[in-house]
């Protein structure tokens, strides 16, 4: 499990595989100075953060392995993060279906 740092007290765990694939969405959307609302499903709780470009945010894997990035499931994310109701974790196996 990595960690999605948002502050000194605000950790969030995510599988490393979806964790490399949230890291290449957000940073994409705050490297364009964009902000968006991030929200995803926590233990059967709802959670949402606000993501801007100057928040201090960091990643950190478990692993040093490398995450082959699904480019289908990274669009599916990404259009998600640019729509009105922002970036929804979904999971990778709900793109595979769909194809």
């Amino acid at each position: 499990m990595g960690c999605m740092h948002t502050g000194p007290q605000q950790v969030f765990l995510f599988d490393d595989r979806v964790l490399a694939h949230l890291r290449s969405v957000i940073f994409s959307k705050l490297g364009l100075q964009e902000s968006f609302v991030f929200t995803w499903n926590d233990s059967g709780a709802q959670r949402s953060i606000w993501m801007h470009p100057a928040m201090g945010l960091q990643f950190e894997f478990d692993s040093t392995a490398s995450h082959e990035i699904n480019r289908d499931w990274l669009d599916a994310l990404t259009t998600l993060a640019n729509s009105a109701g922002g970036l929804k974790l979904i999971p990778e196996s709900s793109i595979e279906s769909s194809q």
